[in-house]
């Protein structure tokens, strides 16, 4: 009977070797190859990031003014603490705005976040002066005594903070301060190094699709801090318009991720500004039912690493409501 086995087992080997394989087969085999060949007929193939010429001009001065520096302070507050930290933060502001034309600096923004990461303040400084005035306010504000027992203090009631510097996107709209009652939302992604200019060549088109509801209020990417990171702010009477657009743009992450290996370090943050919730999710619900919008998403998506989001509300000193 083994030997039985043996020389059935042996015809088997010696006739699928002689055998031409199915055409199934093979064409399961070069399945990942005919995929790729097929993508440019179809949706999928606005998920491949597409290669970036070589220019002889960095992508910062392509995509931005440089005479003009913002810094985004990000706080973790401890949550016993919010209320002194907020007081003493205002004390900081106030001696800042007293020497504003010295320092050539002012705050654009300052804001608690109430969805997201919460017990956490962010506040947007502007620098008029480039990185000279940067360099310089550092200088004046080592010798002012006030400043350095307040800031000593307001340490008192973090568990961390971070610093980042960024440029202005120069497509975005002008930095407009509001002084009506909103709401912000800044949207924070993480993109893939080198997809910068591709990121900004769709949405120089996209922003104009959300300009009818007066939406956007500032659009930057990093310099200094983590790299590649972008930062859009939106406004709004409300929230619920968020909450929608947040679910599709985590869904179309899902769909790309599993076509394609992301592996990205790029960060980008935006922030929107909103009456409430229910404005917000009106407003990004409409920005769908215009031509192109889609086209934006499905061209930055898989520029995309990591998307966080994040509801703000302005503090009582914050310069834009």
């Amino acid at each position: 009977m083994a030997a039985v086995l043996r020389r059935f087992s042996a015809a088997q080997i010696t006739v699928i070797s002689k055998t031409k394989l199915p055409s199934f087969i093979i064409s399961r085999s070069f399945a990942r190859s005919s995929i790729r060949q097929d993508i440019s007929e179809g949706w999928i193939n606005k998920l491949s990031v597409r290669k970036i010429e070589p220019t002889k001009e960095s992508h910062s001065r392509m995509l931005s003014d440089k005479g003009v520096i913002y810094a985004l302070h990000t706080h973790n507050v401890r949550p016993d603490s919010i209320d002194n930290y907020l007081t003493n933060y205002e004390e900081i502001v106030n001696i800042i705005n007293s020497k504003k034309s010295e320092l050539k600096l002012e705050l654009v923004g300052s804001w608690t976040v109430v969805a997201g990461d919460i017990d956490q303040a962010l506040h947007l400084w502007q620098y008029s002066g480039g990185y000279d005035s940067v360099d310089h306010t550092q200088i004046e504000l080592s010798k002012d005594k006030a400043y350095q027992q307040l800031f000593k203090e307001n340490g008192n009631y973090l568990r961390s903070r971070y610093l980042q510097y960024l440029l202005a996107f120069s497509y975005w709209p002008p930095l407009t301060k509001r002084n009506d009652s909103n709401i912000y939302e800044i949207r924070s992604y993480r993109l893939q190094p080198g997809t910068m200019i591709e990121w900004g060549n769709n949405w120089a088109k996209a922003i104009n699709y959300r300009r009818n509801n007066n939406e956007p209020f500032a659009g930057f990417f990093s310099q200094i801090g983590r790299l590649y990171n972008v930062h859009h702010i939106w406004y709004s009477s409300d929230i619920t318009i968020l909450v929608f657009i947040t679910i599709i743009i985590k869904t179309n992450l899902i769909l790309y991720k599993m076509f394609f290996a992301i592996s990205n370090n790029n960060d980008k943050n935006e922030i929107s500004c909103y009456k409430n919730l229910q404005a917000r999710m009106e407003t990004r619900e409409s920005a769908w039912r215009l031509p192109g919008w889609d086209e934006c998403v499905a061209y930055t998506v898989p520029l995309i690493r990591e998307t966080h989001s994040r509801i703000l509300s302005p503090t009582s000193f914050s310069p834009t409501k």
